[in-house]
């Protein structure tokens, strides 16, 4: 049986599995935050999250009309 060689390392991994686990990582991660910024950017548009000039009067308009349509979707 060949000498394991993992003495030298606190997680027990070689530099070479260390080196791969590290470039899978990086790679997750920067994938993960590329997504959260997309996503970020998206409900921004949708929905500000800073009021505008007329301050949050405008989303309280939106939720009334929502309510008020709702009642016709028994018929």
């Amino acid at each position: 049986m060949a000498a394991d060689n993992r003495s030298g390392s606190v997680s027990g991994m070689t530099e070479t599995e260390a080196k791969e686990f590290h470039g899978i990582f990086m790679t997750s991660f920067i994938l993960f935050t590329v997504i959260a910024i997309i996503a970020h950017f998206l409900v921004w548009q949708w929905r500000p999250w800073f009021p505008g000039p007329t301050g949050y009067a405008s989303l309280i308009d939106g939720a009334n009309y929502a309510l008020s349509y709702l009642p016709s979707l028994k018929a």
